[in-house]
């Protein structure tokens, strides 16, 4: 195959790849907690058909190289962790944490996932749950009666009963941190999980060593930007445009060279 065809084709195929990751983006800008992913790309190995430095006389050296690259490859997508916008729900069970961390949830295979979507629900045993149903941890089960649930930035919960002046303290939510969030696997149901790249979780108060305030009455949205995402659709638009031009150039090239041989 001529060297341009596969060059251009390596191009198409990133290309097509970084708009499905854009695609992504745009189609959860409403999905609380999201955080965009990015495309990275890289170039494939080169062929050096002439070495730098090489000797052009014996007193004179090649200024230059030759070298003709193979293309590009999309060598990872990474979340970028920027805070979301806080929106105001004025619902008790809507957590959001203004800065690091993440809420730990337990799966149904035993194993432990982390999200920074806080739309909790109470399930029929009044424990606090995801919208898919996995229980945050550590539990926090809400007593038959209360008439009211106060969060404090610290993650304090504490509830109201009918005809007690005082609040009851019910537990406490812990957040997680990582020393490398984007090593995080995603799974879904806006899940995420631990990986030998993310490093181990870190637990702790939240407000405290670095994690973020819980915020109560509100729900962090996603991290996308709208007019961002278009741009880069764009970009990638008229970039596949161009790779599919070098591919119907090349065409033509090889076509000439054809008819005239």
């Amino acid at each position: 195959m001529n060297p341009a065809l596969w060059i251009a084709k390596t191009g198409l195929d990133a290309q097509q790849t970084r708009m499905a990751v854009v695609s992504n983006n745009l189609a959860n800008v409403s999905t609380n907690g999201f955080k965009r992913d990015r495309a990275n790309f890289e170039d494939l190995f080169y062929q050096n058909m002439r070495s730098s430095g090489g000797q052009t006389s014996q007193t004179t050296t090649q200024s230059s190289g030759m070298n003709v690259g193979t293309g590009v490859r999309i060598v990872s997508t990474d979340k970028q962790y920027t805070q979301g916008n806080l929106q105001q729900t004025d619902n008790s069970l809507d957590l959001a944490i203004n800065g690091r961390g993440f809420f730990e949830v337990s799966l149904p295979d035993g194993s432990v996932g982390y999200t920074r979507d806080g739309s909790f629900k109470l399930d029929g045993n009044g424990t606090l749950v995801t919208s898919s149903g996995y229980p945050l941890e550590p539990q926090i089960t809400v007593p038959d009666g209360a008439i009211a649930i106060d969060v404090g930035n610290d993650g304090t919960v504490s509830v109201r009963m009918s005809g007690e002046a005082t609040p009851i303290d019910i537990g406490q939510i812990t957040t997680v941190d990582f020393i490398n969030p984007v090593g995080l696997s995603p799974m879904g149901e806006n899940i995420l999980q631990e990986t030998a790249a993310s490093g181990a979780p870190t637990q702790g108060t939240p407000g405290l060593a670095g994690l973020g305030q819980v915020r109560q009455g509100f729900l962090e949205t996603s991290n996308v930007n709208i007019v961002e995402e278009m741009i880069a659709m764009i970009e990638t638009q008229r970039a596949y445009e161009m790779n599919s031009k070098s591919i119907s150039t090349t065409d033509e090239m090889l076509r000439q060279l054809n008819n005239a041989v």
